[in-house]
């Protein structure tokens, strides 16, 4: 089943969110990556946090968002910043 809920860290309000964002398969999920994810998800909830860019992170690499690395969390965190200036 390609439900992206299945996925680490993607519960039903983060499904939804996806969902509205054109994302509707894992296979796009992937396909789109981390950053034009979060871009889309930040189009339609400009309140979307940093937590939830890990989350599409974690999800996209099939682990916890606790287990991304820190230099990939530095990343984000990098990105997260210049894209809320």
């Amino acid at each position: 089943m390609d439900n992206l809920t299945t996925l680490p860290n993607l519960g039903k309000t983060l499904d939804g969110l996806l969902k509205q964002a054109g994302i509707n398969t894992i296979s796009e999920l992937k396909n789109l990556g981390c950053e034009q994810t979060f871009i889309r998800l930040r189009a339609i909830d400009s309140g979307a946090c940093l937590h939830k860019l890990y989350a599409i992170e974690g999800a996209i690499n099939d682990i916890p968002k606790k287990d991304i690395s820190t230099e990939r969390k530095e990343e984000l965190r990098y990105f997260f910043e210049m894209l809320t200036k």
